[in-house]
């Protein structure tokens, strides 16, 4: 929430810093409950909701910043993870 709430604000740089924690600590969420680093990551299962946030603020914020790199490849984790995840957090 704080990075979309950076990205709202106009502080993509903020935004970066607490979108990528978000997304770490996310990632050691899944792996802690048996996600092996691959596969789906359901946008439905509602404590998947925070993960996904997370990288697709992560990925606006690249964008603004022009790290393309890091939007091409978190746009693409999101989508790999859920087709409907993009759309939904409005990445579409």
């Amino acid at each position: 929430m704080l990075a979309e709430r950076a990205l709202h604000a106009g502080d993509p740089v903020a935004a970066y810093a607490y979108a990528r924690t978000g997304y770490h600590r996310g990632l050691d969420q899944l792996r802690r409950s048996g996600w092996k680093g691959f596969g789906p990551v359901p946008w439905d299962h509602r404590p998947n909701q925070g993960f996904l946030r997370a990288l697709a603020a992560l990925a606006r914020a690249a964008r603004e910043i022009g790290e393309d790199e890091e939007w091409n490849r978190c746009s693409q984790f999101l989508a790999d993870s859920d087709p409907k995840a993009p759309a939904a957090l409005g990445l579409v």
